[in-house]
């Protein structure tokens, strides 16, 4: 998939979901729980429940408001809906992104 700054996905396996915040201008596989998430508004799957069992995977799951990025990749997503799932991009385990710290009040 070619994702799009402000594209919501869902994840399949569980309860996630993401808004892309920056991405490149390629293909990616953006998955979580070891299935590939879908363009969705954020609420689960269609039937809102779970569609299969998260993968064999790290199970670090997602959570909510933090922003997981790679900075090598170009890729930044914020988590509107956590789950039990770890978020990947093409296969890799996406790291949570760390606060900047603030500057000294010297």
């Amino acid at each position: 998939m070619r994702p799009r700054v402000g594209q919501m996905l869902a994840s399949t396996v569980d309860t996630t979901a993401v808004i892309v915040v920056r991405c490149p201008d390629q293909e990616l596989e953006i998955g979580c729980g070891g299935a590939a998430m879908v363009e969705g508004g954020g609420h689960g799957n269609a039937a809102g429940a779970a569609a299969g069992t998260t993968g064999p995977g790290p199970t670090a799951g997602s959570l909510l408001g933090k922003r997981y990025a790679d900075d090598d990749l170009g890729v930044e997503l914020l988590c509107t809906k956590a789950g039990p799932g770890t978020l990947t991009v093409n296969g890799v385990p996406l790291p949570m992104k760390s606060a900047k710290p603030l500057p000294a009040s010297d």
